[in-house]
C-alpha cells in the first residue's frame, strides 16, 4: 500500500536540508523532460546570466519577482 502523500510530505519536510536537496534533485531527475524544452530553457538561462554579467540586468529576490508578477496581473 502506498504511503499517503501528506504523510510522505511531512516525512520529507522533516529531513535535514542537505537530504531534502538531494531528494529534490532525484525527484526532478525522475520526471520525463522534453529535450527541446530542456535545451531552450538552458539557452534562456545562459542568456539571462550573460545579461547580468554585462550589467544589463540584475538579480532580484524571489519575493521581488512574485511582487512584480502580482503587480502586472492586478
Amino acid at each position: 500500500m502506498p504511503i499517503p502523500i501528506d504523510v510522505l510530505e511531512a516525512e520529507a519536510l522533516s529531513l535535514p536540508q542537505a537530504d531534502r536537496s538531494r531528494l529534490i534533485d532525484r525527484l526532478i531527475a525522475s520526471l520525463e523532460t522534453d529535450p527541446e524544452w530542456a535545451a531552450a530553457w538552458s539557452a534562456e538561462a545562459d542568456e539571462r546570466e550573460a545579461r547580468i554579467a554585462r550589467g544589463e540586468s540584475s538579480w532580484v529576490s524571489g519575493q521581488q519577482a512574485v511582487d512584480r508578477l502580482r503587480a502586472d496581473l492586478a
